[in-house]
C-alpha cells in the first residue's frame, strides 16, 4: 500500500478551495458547450461535421493559448496566470450576448474561442499550482481531489443546458424549417439563440466574482518538488521532448480528451437514436453521465490509497473500451447504460495522466503543463472524425473512435507501471 500523506494541509486549505472553484468553473463551461453541437446543428440546419466546429473552436483555443499561459507562469507566477485566464474567459462568455443579436454562427464560434482560450490559461496554471500545494507524495491524489470538483461544474453545465437551452429548441426539423417564411424562421432562431446566451452571460458574472476573490487573496508559499534551477526555454523543450515518459503522457492525454469529448458530445444524438426520443431526454441522459462522472471521481481518489494511479488507469481504460463495444453493438437501453457508464471510467483519466506525466519535472513542469493542456487538441480533431462517421454511417458505429482512444490510454497505464520521470540536469 502506498505511503499515506496529507492531501491538503490547513495552511493551504483556502488556496485549495479557490483553485477547486476554478476547476468547477471550467467544467461548467465545457459541458454547457457539449450540447451546443446538437443545438447549432438544428438551429442553423447543419450537418454533424459542420456543427462539430463548436468543439474544434473550443479545444483549438486550448491548444493555441496553453504555451502563452506557460510563459506567463514562468515569467510571473501561477496566480497571475489564474487572473489572466479568468478575465479572458469572462470576456468570451460576455460575447455570447452580441452573438445572439447578430445570429451568426461565426460569432458564436469566436466567443467560444475567446472563452476557451481563457480557460486554457486558467487550466494550465491551476493544475500544476494544485500539485505544489503540498508534498510530492500526495501530489497526484491532491490533483485528483481538485479535479473531483470539475465534475461538480460539469453537472452544473449540463443542468443549465438541459433546463435553459435544450427545452427552448423548437421541435421543427430541418425539412419543416425549410418550408417556413423568412420571418418565421428568424423568430425561431432568435428565440433559440437567446436561450443559449443567458447561461453564458450568467457564467461571466461568476467568473468575475471568482477573479475578485483570487485577486484579493494572499498567495501561499508553494512547495517546489525538486531543486532544479530554471533554465532557458530551448533547454526545457529539449529535455521534455527527450523524456519518453512525458512524451507518451502527452499522446495519451490527446486521445483521452478526444475520447471524453466524443462520448459526451454525441451522447444526446446516440440516445435519441437508441431510444427514439428527443433532445430533452438526451440531455437528461447526459446529466446522468455527469453524475456518474462526479461520484466516480471521489471513488477513484479513495481507491488510489490502495492501488497505483497507473494500474487504475489501465483497468478503467480497458473497461471503457469494452463498454464502447456494447454501445456499438447494442443500440438500445443497454447501449445507453453502457454509454453512461463510460463516464465512470473517464473520471480518473485526465488528472492521473497529467500528474504522472509531470512527476519529477521540477521547474520544467511549468512548460510541461502547457504540453499536456495543448494535448486537449484531441477534443478538437477526434469529434470531427467521429462526425464524419456519423454522416456516412450512423451514430452507434462512430463510437469506434473513442474505443480506439481508450486502448491507447490503457497502453500508457501499462507503460507507467513502476516508472517515474527522472529529471535531467544540464
Amino acid at each position: 500500500m502506498p505511503t499515506q500523506s496529507a492531501i491538503v494541509s490547513r495552511q493551504m486549505l483556502w488556496p485549495f478551495i479557490l483553485l477547486a472553484t476554478c476547476f468547477a468553473a471550467w467544467g461548467t463551461a465545457a459541458n454547457m458547450t457539449d450540447p451546443l453541437v446538437k443545438v447549432f446543428s438544428k438551429t442553423f440546419s447543419m450537418s454533424a461535421l459542420q456543427s462539430a466546429l463548436v468543439q474544434f473552436s473550443y479545444y483549438g483555443a486550448y491548444f493555441c493559448l496553453a504555451l502563452p499561459a506557460a510563459l506567463i507562469n514562468r515569467r510571473f507566477n501561477y496566480k497571475t496566470g489564474l487572473l489572466v485566464g479568468l478575465a479572458m474567459a469572462a470576456c468570451g462568455a460576455l460575447l455570447f450576448y452580441p452573438a445572439s443579436q447578430t445570429m451568426l454562427y461565426s460569432h458564436f464560434l469566436l466567443a467560444l474561442f475567446i472563452l476557451a482560450g481563457g480557460l486554457s490559461i486558467l487550466e494550465t496554471s491551476a493544475n500544476p499550482y494544485v500539485m505544489q500545494l503540498g508534498c510530492e507524495k500526495s501530489a497526484t491524489r491532491r490533483l485528483n481531489l481538485a479535479q473531483a470538483f470539475n465534475p461538480v461544474g460539469t453537472n452544473i453545465g449540463v443542468f443549465l443546458a438541459a433546463t435553459l437551452i435544450l427545452p427552448s429548441l423548437n421541435q421543427a426539423d430541418n425539412a419543416h424549417r425549410a418550408l417556413m417564411s423568412e420571418s418565421q424562421l428568424k423568430a425561431i432562431v432568435s428565440s433559440e439563440l437567446s436561450a443559449v446566451m443567458v447561461p453564458y452571460v450568467g457564467m461571466a458574472g461568476c467568473l468575475i466574482l471568482l477573479w475578485l476573490c483570487i485577486f484579493f487573496s494572499k498567495s501561499p508559499k508553494t512547495i517546489t518538488h525538486t531543486h532544479t534551477p530554471s533554465r532557458n526555454l530551448t533547454s526545457a523543450f529539449k529535455t521534455l521532448y527527450q523524456n519518453k515518459h512525458y512524451r507518451f503522457g502527452v499522446v495519451a492525454q490527446f486521445f483521452n480528451v478526444g475520447a471524453q469529448t466524443c462520448v459526451w458530445t454525441y451522447t444526446i444524438g446516440y440516445t435519441m437514436e437508441a431510444l427514439t426520443t428527443n433532445e430533452v431526454t438526451g440531455g437528461q441522459v447526459l446529466q446522468y453521465s455527469m453524475l456518474v462522472f462526479l461520484i466516480s471521481r471521489f471513488i477513484m481518489t479513495w481507491l488510489m490509497r490502495f492501488l497505483s494511479g497507473a494500474k487504475l488507469l489501465r483497468i478503467m481504460a480497458l473497461v471503457a473500451a469494452a463498454l464502447c463495444v456494447l454501445v456499438i453493438t447494442q443500440v438500445n437501453l443497454l447501449g445507453v447504460v453502457a454509454l453512461v457508464s463510460i463516464s465512470g471510467c473517464l473520471s480518473l483519466m485526465f488528472p492521473t495522466i497529467y500528474g504522472t506525466a509531470l512527476e519529477g519535472l521540477g521547474d520544467d513542469a511549468k512548460i510541461g503543463a502547457a504540453g499536456l493542456v495543448m494535448a486537449i487538441l484531441g477534443g478538437a480533431f477526434l469529434p470531427l472524425l467521429q462526425a464524419t462517421l456519423i454522416d456516412t454511417l450512423d451514430t452507434a458505429s462512430s463510437f469506434i473512435i473513442p474505443l480506439l482512444c481508450f486502448l491507447i490510454v490503457s497502453l500508457y497505464g501499462h507503460h507507467t507501471r513502476g516508472t517515474k520521470n527522472t529529471h535531467k540536469h544540464e
